[in-house]
């Protein structure tokens, strides 16, 4: 009974040996991809124009508000309630606005977040069919980044695929 139980133990560690040598991986680095491609630097460079446009907007609505906050202190000895009243509901609104138009542009489903889903999907989809290919050409059961992997503390070059997936995106 022992021997019986050494063979199916023996046969199962082969079964596993086998299994994990047939199956195949590799490792793509995405930024180095990115960065390889022209369109990449351009919607990257008009997003981060956009950006900086909109986070100026928002900036100098906020300045506003600011400006009006310290008019406001200056003259709150000389008026009355009412004009107290008004002058803050004005500053309240002021800021309002620069917190609504932080969210319109730089919220979760914001204007930026839209521009970038329009300029970067359509390269992200290319990148991924060309992966896609190499893998289905190569074999591999599975391709991982190696620019966003943490857990990756070496890996042999040979396995990288980021150049022939250039290559398949023409670069």
């Amino acid at each position: 009974m022992n021997i019986k139980k050494t063979l199916m133990l023996a046969i199962a560690v082969i079964a596993c040996a086998f299994a994990a040598s047939a199956q195949k991986f590799a490792l793509v680095d995405m930024e180095y991809v990115l960065s390889k491609i022209p369109a990449y630097e351009v919607a990257n460079n008009q997003l981060e124009q956009l950006s900086q446009r909109w986070q100026k907007e928002v900036e100098n609505i906020g300045r506003e508000a600011e400006t009006m906050y310290n008019n406001y202190k200056s003259q709150m000895p000389f008026l009355t309630d009412e004009q107290k009243k008004k002058n803050e509901e004005e500053i309240v609104a002021k800021e309002k606005e620069a917190a609504e138009l932080r969210s319109k542009y730089f919220g979760p489903e914001g204007e930026l977040y839209k521009k970038r889903q329009q300029l970067m999907k359509p390269i992200q989809d290319d990148v991924y069919n060309a992966i896609k290919k190499v893998s289905e050409e190569r074999g591999y059961m599975c391709i991982f980044d190696r620019a966003s992997s943490a857990d990756i503390i070496f890996a042999s070059p040979r396995i990288d695929i980021s150049n022939e997936v250039l290559g398949k995106l023409g670069f």
